[in-house]
């Protein structure tokens, strides 16, 4: 083999093996960072991981939300409406729109005893929502 061909395989190997390399720490990294969404029969079920962060969603269930009078912890359920059922906890200042019989969005982790410690809550709205803040200024600009 000449070396001008020898040269060429090897600089081709070497730029297939560092290419491999790239996509497959990409690929790593890229798991390491993923949110998955799952349902409160996914939750119960054993689905979601222990202890690792996700995302769950389902409607906030009636009478179920308690506001702690030392400081800003709150707890409530989440249900997907079938009958599973799963308890959440929060620290911090929930969403305007969250209220019970809404949907909502939590971020945080399952622990093994089965309650979720979120900290993040989302409320989820229709298209239509307008904030507080912006209503008298929609309410001009509309004909």
């Amino acid at each position: 083999m000449n070396t001008l061909r020898r040269r060429r395989i090897l600089i081709l190997t070497f730029l297939f093996c560092g290419g491999s390399v790239t996509v497959a720490l990409a690929i790593f990294a890229l798991q390491q960072n993923i949110n998955h969404f799952y349902l409160p029969a996914e939750v119960l079920d054993g689905t979601a991981p222990i202890a690792r962060e996700i995302r769950a969603g389902g409607m906030v269930v009636q009478d179920s939300v308690k506001h702690y009078e030392e400081g800003l912890k709150t707890t409530f359920d989440l249900s997907d409406l079938e009958g599973s059922i799963f308890s959440v906890e929060y620290e911090g200042l929930l969403p305007t729109l969250f209220r019970e019989g809404q949907g909502a969005i939590v971020v945080g982790q399952l622990l093994p005893s089965g309650t979720f410690v979120a900290h993040q809550v989302l409320a989820k709205h229709d298209e239509n929502y307008v904030p507080p803040e912006l209503r008298e200024l929609h309410e001009a600009n509309d004909p």
